[in-house]
């Protein structure tokens, strides 16, 4: 069993996690906070044992530079197509840090990992990319033990990234992480800073025994 300690320590991580945009100090991760943080993710359950997941990790400056270019074009097409008071609202939201954070780890989730008969996804096929996230959020919850920041960028389009990092059908690029070393991490998530959407209560997601 764990001690108090630990047992605190890990809530503690999960309630400062965040998704980071404006924090990067813009210093490298060292090789070994980095192979620790991949270690974890690689650690997530899989559905069937599989991992079907890899990790791209992409520092080259002008690559970064690339991917930013790209997503600052799919930001404005998204900020073009709101209505006016929401556009206000968003403006102001920096949605990533690819250059700043200086380091990139695209996820990539390969369905045909395992072969056809794969234990647990006969009638959820979704459970394999569903593990995929699950190595993310492993990812992310190490990082921030590190003192990391993690922000996850979902502004682009997937043809773009696949090319970018070479994969081919059937593997999909899931998620581009921006990970760095931060100045702080926000007591408040941005979006609800900012004003664009405010979390949940818990009690309104609890529910017994059915949804009615």
């Amino acid at each position: 069993m764990f001690t108090a300690q630990a047992r605190d320590a890990l809530y503690d991580i999960i309630r400062m996690r965040r998704d980071v945009r404006a924090e990067f100090s813009g210093e490298e991760i060292a090789e070994d906070v980095l192979h620790r943080v991949l270690a974890a993710a690689h650690h997530a359950p899989s559905v069937g044992n599989t991992q079907p997941w890899d990790f791209v990790v992409v520092r080259d400056p002008e690559r970064l530079a690339a991917f930013a270019e790209h997503v600052a074009g799919c930001r404005r097409a998204f900020a073009e197509s709101l209505p006016e008071d929401r556009r206000r609202t968003f403006d102001p939201i920096k949605v990533e840090g690819i250059t700043e954070s200086r380091t990139g780890i695209v996820v990539t989730y390969d369905p045909a990992r395992g072969g056809k008969h794969i234990l647990g996804r006969h009638t959820v096929d979704e459970s394999g990319l569903f593990s995929a996230v699950l190595a993310i959020q492993n990812l992310w919850l190490a990082a921030t033990a590190e003192g990391l920041g993690v922000g996850w960028v979902s502004f682009y389009e997937e043809e773009f990234l696949r090319d970018f990092v070479g994969a081919h059908d059937p593997v999909r690029p899931i998620a581009w992480l921006c990970v760095g070393p931060v100045s702080r991490l926000q007591e408040v998530p941005d979006l609800e800073r900012f004003g664009w959407r405010q979390g949940r209560p818990l009690d309104e997601a609890v529910h017994l025994e059915s949804l009615r």
